[in-house]
């Protein structure tokens, strides 16, 4: 379990290092653009709540699209990632592995961490919370409080530590090929034979168990419209 969270986390430094920069956590990018993490969160969880059918107005029968559900939680999971290792650089609160073993001692970190799948809460608890994600986002400052929630809504959602840890490892290679491929100047195509790239990530992991993140990124290479 603590392997798990220390990859993702210095993966997560990876990405941001080559995309954003050195010295990202001082909230500049190398083109000078500056970096809102809890923006990047509240954001995704605003797209997380879009994938629940919850306009009284519209669409009434349809249902939530769980699949762009996990996506989401996997995009506010880098974003959560990245404050962490700003906030602890920033105030020299240690290292990556001082992040790593504080997550797994927290109480939320132990649901996260066993498959079994919560109790099925009905759309608009599901809903709530997230919305109690946010509120904690906007009304704590410490890191570990906005964590602590982060894990208690993965969790009542059903998307515990092994297949977040598998998501996140696709949506890393995913991120490092949409940057090798254009993705900064606008060139980059997301939508592959009518199916965005997430799903054609999804798809491949899949399909293919056990799959190394060289494959994968071969695999989206065969993939991706010429």
């Amino acid at each position: 379990m603590m392997n798990k969270i220390l990859e993702m986390l210095r993966l997560q430094q990876e990405l941001n290092n080559n995309t954003n920069g050195l010295n990202w956590e001082y909230g500049v990018t190398k083109n000078g653009k500056r970096i809102n993490w809890k923006r990047c969160i509240y954001l995704e969880a605003g797209e997380l709540i879009d994938s629940y059918p919850w306009k009284h107005w519209k669409d009434i029968k349809a249902i939530p699209n769980y699949e762009n559900i996990k996506i989401e939680i996997v995009d506010i999971w880098h974003f959560i990632m990245s404050e962490a290792l700003r906030t602890y650089k920033v105030n020299n609160l240690g290292s990556i592995e001082d992040i790593a073993k504080s997550i797994v001692k927290m109480e939320e970190f132990k649901e996260f961490s066993q498959n079994s799948n919560c109790d099925n809460l009905d759309i608009y608890e599901q809903i709530r919370v997230v919305e109690d994600m946010i509120k904690t986002l906007f009304c704590k400052d410490d890191i570990k409080d906005l964590i602590g929630a982060f894990l208690i809504m993965s969790s009542k959602l059903n998307l515990k530590l092994t297949e977040l840890y598998n998501l996140y490892i696709g949506k890393n290679i995913l991120n490092k090929f949409r940057q090798r491929h254009g993705y900064k100047d606008g060139t980059y195509i997301k939508i592959w034979q009518g199916k965005e790239d997430n799903v054609v990530m999804q798809n491949i992991l899949n399909s293919n168990s056990n799959i190394t993140p060289h494959n994968l990124y071969k695999k989206l290479e065969g993939s991706y419209p010429k």
